[in-house]
């Protein structure tokens, strides 16, 4: 790693065909090793060969875990036997929102986050102030070991205490910002009230909440150069901004799938739906098939910046789209029964509304037919799989949105 290379290493700059083969053939290990050393694993993996997953269909047919039901399943026993390895070949457990309590190993930038600090120009011998939480989370040891490993000394900040800071800010001069970019815009405004000198900062590696344009816009005009990247506790790095600022680029040890909610089905690139995330290594804590929830495109084509993993649009909203018509919960996974039964539907999207004081809904389902006899077929599904009533409407390929919504609860109670 040379510190004038853009570049963290060379295969950020690899042919896509050379990342495809090393990656599925990194998948195809972790799932063995998963498969052979975790009990929940083994479980998940019963009927899958490992030495058989060739692509994304193979991949497709190995059941989601969704992050939602990590909790259940680790109160089934301490770490839910989601761990591959005895507890003292792990270096620490951590706990996040949720409760999902996750475990790290003694390896060098364990959750890969140096990638996106080299992206967001980070170079060896400067200072890192970290402003992430070190204690319960793992969100400050994740920056903390990003910058180690790219050659960075770290000011292990953590959260609060914000005269402090700016008084270690003043005295030891650190280029390079870690921590979410509200915090950072809340020092450097504080920083000019009081009169303090934060001008050593020149770059912010930025996570943990969504940036908007307008915060972006208004930390830059201080100086500061913002790249954001999206991770989690227990995946690492999923994906992370270049200097080209076009999506977010996949970390190298992830495979990003996105899936209709409510469904395991991959929907091809551009389309909105919820992302999927495998971690490629043989891990002590494996995630396969890890559904985050979170909402999110494949963007076609290549990064302007010359790196050549695919990349994502960023967080567009929750895929939880779980809601209450009538008292009865309808959710995502009952739009696709029903369209599995008719598979001639293409897409579909169940708005919600309230009129007269009473939730109404309406199934928009785009196919190729305008057929009566259809829609009434689908209206007696729609009846069969929420228990509930409702209107259907066929409506030409192509004029939905294309949101990932599967549920539009459209209702406005004020």
């Amino acid at each position: 790693m040379g510190s004038h290379s853009a570049y963290l290493d060379d295969r950020e700059t690899r042919s896509p065909d050379e990342r495809s083969a090393r990656q599925w053939e990194a998948l195809r290990e972790a799932l063995a090793h998963a498969k052979a050393q975790s009990r929940y694993w083994a479980g998940v993996l019963a009927d899958i060969e490992p030495g058989r997953i060739q692509g994304p269909a193979d991949l497709a047919r190995i059941p989601l875990t969704r992050k939602s039901d990590i909790p259940a399943i680790q109160a089934q026993g301490v770490l839910g036997g989601m761990e591959a390895a005895p507890m003292g070949e792990l270096s620490r457990v951590f706990l996040s929102p949720g409760p999902i309590y996750e475990a790290s190993e003694s390896i060098a930038d364990f959750w890969r986050f140096g990638r996106a600090m080299w992206a967001s120009g980070m170079r060896p011998g400067a200072l890192v102030h970290n402003t992430f939480s070190y204690h319960l989370t793992p969100a400050g040891m994740m920056v903390d070991s990003g910058a180690r490993a790219i050659g960075c000394s770290v000011f292990p900040a953590g959260v609060g205490n914000t005269e402090i800071q700016l008084d270690a800010i003043q005295q030891l001069r650190p280029s390079y910002y870690g921590g979410t970019p509200s915090f950072l815009k809340m020092l450097l405004d504080k920083g000019r009230e009081l009169g303090k000198d934060t001008s050593s900062l020149v770059a912010a590696s930025v996570g943990g909440e969504p940036l908007s344009s307008a915060l972006r816009q208004e930390v830059e005009a201080q100086g500061v150069k913002v790249s954001q990247s999206f991770g989690t506790a227990e995946l690492g790095l999923v994906a992370y901004e270049s200097e080209a600022r076009e999506g977010l680029i996949a970390d190298e040890d992830v495979l990003i799938e996105v899936v209709r909610p409510g469904s395991g089905d991959p929907l091809p690139d551009g389309e909105v739906g919820e992302m999927v995330v495998t971690v490629l290594r043989n891990a002590s804590f494996p995630m396969i098939r890890i559904a985050t929830g979170d909402m999110t495109a494949i963007m076609p084509g290549a990064s302007p910046c010359g790196r050549t993993a695919p990349r994502i649009k960023g967080w567009m909203g929750r895929a939880d789209q779980r809601t209450k018509i009538k008292g009865m919960f309808v959710a995502p996974e009952q739009i696709n029964q029903l369209m599995q039964r008719h598979p001639e539907i293409q897409r579909a999207r169940l708005v919600v509304t309230r009129e007269n004081e009473q939730d109404r809904m309406v199934l928009s389902a785009e196919c190729d037919s305008s057929d009566s006899a259809f829609a009434e077929k689908v209206t007696e599904t729609l009846q069969v799989v929420t228990k509930l009533r409702g209107g259907v409407e066929l409506v030409a390929p192509g004029s939905l949105p294309n949101d990932g919504k599967v549920i539009a609860d459209e209702r406005r109670f004020d």
